[in-house]
């Protein structure tokens, strides 16, 4: 019984301390109706062997974006990730350590999450960032409920060309709240104007930036019009290689950003775990969730860090608490800080500029063909096509002929008539030159 330990003789035994005659009764407060009359249709239970053979065979139906020509964005990109970056986080006192509740004994944890701050600080323009989030959605949803405290207002105004799995994710965290949230309707063609929605009892205004259709715009004056009503403008950035490229947020006025910082160290592995980037102003640094470390000297004048800052449920502050994410991303974080590290200035920028390079030529090849729209006047690596027929189906076709070709805008917006035909394609330095052209034949005969 390896993996079942208790017999017969315990469970009546524990049974008999509770008084009760058997299993059944611990669920006696469950109605009926809702409980099941037969098992559940699933396989007998098997050996290790055969289950292993099972397994392996449903992970065989899988097409990893490693495996064909893949163009797949919308939140999640597919990066080159150095094969050191995993060698080094299953060291055991990375791949074993958890979270530093005596952080003065956790050196290590705390330096690279040190180290992390920093580098998400510079890449966003930002004065201080925290030891991260979950990901990027929750990390939004909890940077809308921060401006709630720091403004003492409840009105959020939500971009349209926001993801709509973070809009969501905002409104399920803000609904208990009470928040009155205004969302923008979806604007494929760019950032709508958000002007007409910000008032005096404005909390704060989300944008993504590239948006969701990969529109690329200033912000600086959008900034400007937030700050004027004394709200706060959150910047949110899906696709962390475009700040090697385009101007930080936080030069462009934003008060919060945040990110998925997925696309440096972390792979694609079917959707997650993730990592969340959090950064802010100074001035709000105690309204921050999560955890933020420190560096300090000890009494010998020696380096060390510390844990600056943990505002969270767990430790002291209980129902004052500026979030209920229990930890961070430890793992997540310390990959993309190992890879951020490797590449440096230079490389960060480089692959930024390879990215954005690919995704031109590819756009150019794609917009040349019959019936095909480029909707983006600006973008980085990822851009949106107008088809001449639904996208959804010419994807599952394409999928089926080896061949990743993008989103399709029905997939992120069901029953949105514009999006029907809406194709968002992702183009990284892993696509190469055959890649493109294959996809461009594909696309031409389906079309």
């Amino acid at each position: 019984m390896r993996y079942l330990p208790l017999t017969p003789d315990d469970r009546k035994a524990m049974l008999e301390k509770i008084g009760s005659a058997s299993v059944d009764d611990l669920f006696r407060d469950v109605p009926t109706r809702a409980r099941l009359n037969q098992p559940i249709d699933l396989p007998p239970h098997q050996g290790e062997l055969e289950v292993e053979r099972a397994l392996a065979a449903l992970a065989a139906k899988n097409v990893s974006a490693g495996s064909v020509p893949s163009f797949l964005g919308a939140g999640a990109y597919r990066h080159h990730v150095p094969a050191s970056v995993d060698h080094l986080i299953q060291r055991s006192e990375f791949l074993t350590s958890y979270t530093p509740y005596q952080p003065e004994i956790a050196q290590g944890t705390l330096q690279y999450l040190f180290e992390f701050q920093t580098q998400v600080a510079a890449i966003t323009g930002m004065e201080v960032a925290n030891a991260s989030m979950y990901d990027g959605a929750t990390s939004t949803a909890e940077a809308v409920l921060m401006a709630f405290r720091v403004t003492r207002r409840k009105k959020a105004v939500i971009s349209g060309g926001l993801h709509p799995h973070y809009r969501d994710v905002i409104a399920t965290t803000g609904e208990a709240m009470g928040a009155d949230l205004v969302i923008a309707p979806v604007d494929p063609e760019g950032i709508a104007d958000l002007l007409q929605q910000i008032d005096d009892k404005t909390a704060c205004v989300v944008v993504q930036n590239p948006s969701v259709f990969g529109h690329v715009a200033d912000l600086t004056p959008l900034a400007t019009a937030v700050h004027a009503k004394g709200a706060l403008l959150i910047v949110v950035v899906t696709e962390i290689f475009s700040l090697g490229a385009l101007k930080p947020p936080g030069a462009m006025g934003a008060d919060i950003v945040t990110a998925e910082g997925q696309s440096v160290g972390v792979p694609l592995s079917f959707g997650g775990p993730y990592v969340g980037l959090f950064a802010t102003r100074e001035k709000y640094m105690r309204q921050m969730p999560g955890r933020l470390c420190g560096q300090t000297v000890d009494q010998d004048g020696r380096r060390g860090f510390v844990l600056t800052m943990s505002a969270r449920e767990q430790h002291i502050r209980r129902e004052k608490a500026t979030s209920n994410i229990c930890t961070n991303s430890g793992l997540c974080a310390l990959s993309f800080c190992i890879h951020m590290t490797l590449m440096g200035e230079a490389g960060f920028t480089g692959v930024a500029k390879l990215n954005h390079a690919k995704a031109v030529q590819a756009a150019e090849k794609l917009s040349a063909l019959p019936g095909v729209n480029l909707l983006n006047k600006a973008f980085f690596n990822e851009f949106t096509l107008e088809l001449p027929k639904p996208a959804g189906p010419i994807v599952d076709n394409l999928a089926a002929k080896g061949v990743l070709a993008g989103v399709p805008g029905s997939r992120l917006y069901p029953g949105e008539a514009r999006a029907a035909n809406l194709l968002l394609v992702a183009v990284t330095e892993t696509n190469t030159d055959a890649d493109v052209a294959r996809l461009v034949a594909a696309l031409a005969g389906e079309i």
